[in-house]
């Protein structure tokens, strides 16, 4: 049996550089790679382009990468809560391009099975058209958009198994699954990692076949971007 299983975040993340292009899942603050994040931060990387659906909140997820100044792109398609994404975009010290998010998906699920561009309705006439080839399908117009080129993929999973077999909860589904294999190194951490074969078959939402390395995580903060309760009566 295949062992994908690494010892910690430090081994996972080994070859991650200044100036690369990483994937990051989770969609708001559900299911983002915290442990991945937070050793990108220790380490100090900068001059990074980030594909991310959003860039966390200030002072978590993607948010602490922002506060180091050591993100120069991200690849997005909502600023969401976090105040200090949209100071640097509209300061000018961020580059950001926005990006519609099935759009976004789809440019993820592109590169995961190896598909160089493909043809999407969404943008057509605004300006993320712009310099970029259109062409008529039966009656519509289209824009030809390219796949994600990545160094590497972070996301972050309920369970996964010794060979990189992988089980998501909830919305945490949203974008991770489909940044698995993305890029040339799919890190996956999780926050039950079991021995090959103790996870049902049926349940697998990304196979071991995607994922490169997988480690178990720890600490999961698991902040709630927007709380809201039932008032009583």
């Amino acid at each position: 049996m295949i062992r994908k299983t690494v010892a910690n975040v430090e081994e996972a993340l080994e070859g991650a550089k200044d100036g690369m292009t990483f994937m990051l899942g989770g969609f708001g603050l559900c299911g983002i790679p915290e442990n991945a994040i937070a050793h990108l931060v220790k380490i100090g990387v900068k001059d990074l382009t980030c594909i991310s659906n959003n860039a966390g909140v200030d002072d978590f997820g993607l948010g602490l990468l922002l506060h180091k100044r050591q993100i120069k792109k991200m690849i997005s398609s909502y600023v969401g809560e976090n105040d200090e994404f949209e100071r640097q975009m509209l300061s000018g010290e961020l580059e950001v391009e926005l990006t519609p998010q099935g759009t976004l998906a789809e440019k993820c699920r592109a590169a995961q099975a190896g598909f160089p561009a493909f043809y999407t309705p969404a943008g057509y006439g605004t300006e993320v058209a712009e310099g970029k080839e259109t062409r008529e399908f039966n009656g519509k117009m289209y824009v030809l958009e390219e796949a994600f080129k990545a160094d590497f993929s972070f996301v972050k999973a309920w369970k996964g198994d010794e060979a990189g077999n992988l089980i998501f909860k909830g919305t945490a589904r949203n974008f991770n699954p489909a940044m698995c294999g993305a890029a040339g190194i799919t890190v996956a951490e999780v926050e039950e990692l079991v021995p090959a074969g103790d996870l049902d078959p049926n349940q697998i939402h990304v196979p071991g076949i995607f994922v490169q390395r997988i480690f178990q995580g720890k600490n999961y903060e698991k902040r709630i971007e927007q709380l809201t309760v039932h008032k009583s009566n």
